[in-house]
This record gives C-alpha cells, structure tokens and sequence, in this order.
C-alpha cells in the first residue's frame, strides 16, 4: 500500500495568492524527489449553483510516496530546507500521514528539524 502524506500551509496575515504561490514553490521541489506524485488536494464541497472546475483547496498538497524507503526522508528534508528559508514570518505546516498530525510553526530549526525526525521514524518502519 503507498503511503501518502497530506501538507497544509497558512500563514498568518497572508491572502490566499501569497498562500498558494507558497504552495506552488514547496510543490516543484517535492517533485524533484523519489515520489510518485505531489498534486493539490480537492477542495471540499462545492456550494450549489457554483460554477467551478478543478476547486482546489489553498495552501494543501497530497505527496504520494510510492514504494521508496528513502522517500518519507527526503521529503522531510525538503520541508525542513524550505521551512527554515523564512526569516521573519515562517508559514504553519501541518502534516498528516495515516492519522497522525504534526504541526510545525513557531519553533527553531533545531526543534523542526527533531519533531520531523521523530514523525519520520513513527512512519517508516517496514511492514512485513
């Protein structure tokens, strides 16, 4: 079964197009990793009489990690890089992988880059 690993983004203050150029940024690095895919996630229910095609929701990506062991890992690194590249304002990541939730937000990269560990380590034990 692949793995799949869902990322959201906010940031405080920011109007969705910052938001999705965020996103937009975050997921052409993604895709140059061992993954099978990294595509927006579909925005929720659609309200009755709305015209629209292809609804996004902002801010949220759903990165497929396919049968690679070293995936899960090279994708933290890449969040981690990413993250740490804001100075001022850094963006919440919340990351959802199989039901466990980890919210990264106002912490040093020391702490990102531990809290990452530990979510990597919870989610990549080999199944036999």
């Amino acid at each position: 079964m692949e793995k799949q690993l869902q990322i959201h983004l906010s940031e405080e203050g920011a109007d969705p197009e910052r938001v999705d150029r965020l996103t937009g940024y975050l997921r052409q690095e993604l895709l140059q990793l061992d993954v099978d895919d990294v595509q927006a996630i579909p925005a929720g229910e659609i309200p009755p009489g709305a015209r629209a095609i292809g609804v996004v929701e902002i801010g949220a990506l759903l990165v497929t990690l396919g049968q690679s062991v070293t995936a899960i890992r090279q994708v933290a690194s890449v969040l981690h890089g990413w993250w740490a590249r804001f100075q001022e304002a850094r963006p919440t990541m919340r990351l959802t992988m199989d039901g466990d939730v980890l919210e990264l937000s106002e912490a040093t990269p020391e702490q990102v880059a531990e809290a990452l560990d530990t979510f990597i380590k919870r989610h990549s034990v080999v199944e036999a």
